[in-house]
């Protein structure tokens, strides 16, 4: 048998400490009150770590930031396969190839746009390119599979993980608000197309989505994971472009060296929406799945919150911050004329 090590322990108290933030959202959230507003444990556990991220998070020991990590990275790819679960091919089939080409533009949009606006305010290449990046697929985990990819320096990678983490949060919390005012005049459908197409991170689609009902959070799910899918073309693309800057430098034998991230959480989610399809399974166990996985996102989402903290406004410095603006904007604006007027012509 392995033996446990302090490191192990340390990891199982900061695991611990964000399961019991999803254990308090999960209480908080029986007050009428928010379930009237949507208010779901995924949304006030982010509210929950991000209060503890500015206020005792200097007073508990750094050995537990590991299994905070370990919640906001591995369980919340866990959680994501385990969403199959609510989706069935038919969900999928209504969705169709306008949740491909919706994507596909935004991602490019986002990408070239972010990439010329860095020019124009002259910001630095690698920052731009990761913050483009981070906005136009999943977030943080772009940003990083980015970076692995074209080796920048890492207080780069911490500022644009920081510009898409604050308006990815920002946009989590008004997706909601704006659809249950029932001012996008968006059908459930549409709107899960919207949201997915747009949100930063994998679980401000999750959260978000959720809030405004499990129609939309499913088709926001299965939007927002064909995104994460085409990370691994954009990784290819930047992979050679890397190699070729690499050429020009004109370093012998120079190649890039980033290994490619391949989202296989994504891929295992659409095998559990197969599996899903053939109805094997109890209904009555299908439920305690889709329990147990809110549960796991609640902790991802608290843990995300934890890591977003008013330091992190501070690094992120006035050029990406106005470039991640710059950005998010387009994404709601654009990407709700994409859902409202181009995903109905293709449905």
């Amino acid at each position: 048998m392995a033996k446990i090590t302090e490191t192990h322990k340390s990891m199982a108290h900061g695991i611990l400490l964000i399961a019991l933030f999803a254990c308090a959202a999960f209480y908080i959230g029986e007050i009428q009150f928010l379930k009237d507003i949507s208010f779901s444990p995924m949304i006030i556990g982010i509210i929950l770590g991000m209060l503890y991220a500015n206020s005792l998070r200097n007073n508990l020991p750094e050995t537990w930031v590991p299994g905070i990590q370990f919640c906001s990275k591995k369980l919340l790819r866990l959680g994501i396969i385990l969403y199959g679960f609510r989706l069935t091919l038919t969900d999928i089939f209504e969705v169709g190839v306008s949740a491909i080409v919706i994507d596909a533009i935004v991602v490019t949009v986002t990408i070239l746009g972010g990439v010329w606006i860095g020019r124009m305010l002259k910001m630095d290449k690698e920052t731009a390119l990761l913050t483009s990046v981070g906005s136009g697929i999943c977030g943080a985990a772009a940003v990083l599979g980015a970076e692995s990819t074209i080796r920048t320096q890492p207080y780069k990678t911490a500022v644009a993980v920081a510009t898409v983490v604050i308006f990815g949060t920002i946009s989590m919390f008004l997706y909601p608000i704006l659809y249950n005012s029932g001012m996008l005049g968006l059908s459930p459908q549409e709107m899960g197309i919207y949201t997915g197409s747009t949100l930063h991170e994998v679980a401000h689609a999750v959260g978000a989505g959720n809030a405004m009902g499990e129609q939309v959070g499913g088709v926001s799910v299965f939007v927002k994971m064909i995104r994460v899918m085409l990370l691994v073309p954009v990784l290819l693309v930047l992979a050679v472009w890397a190699a070729r800057r690499v050429k020009t430098a004109g370093v012998e034998g120079g190649e890039a060296k980033g290994k490619i991230a391949i989202p296989w959480f994504a891929i295992l989610f659409l095998v559990v929406i197969c599996f899903n399809s053939l109805n094997l399974l109890p209904e009555v166990f299908v439920d305690a799945i889709n329990y147990f996985d809110t549960f796991l996102l609640t902790m991802a989402m608290a843990a995300l919150g934890a890591e977003t903290s008013i330091e992190k406004f501070k690094k992120a410095g006035a050029k990406p911050f106005i470039l991640a603006l710059v950005l998010d904007v387009w994404l709601i604006g654009g990407g709700y004329l994409l859902a409202r007027y181009l995903a109905p012509a293709m449905l």
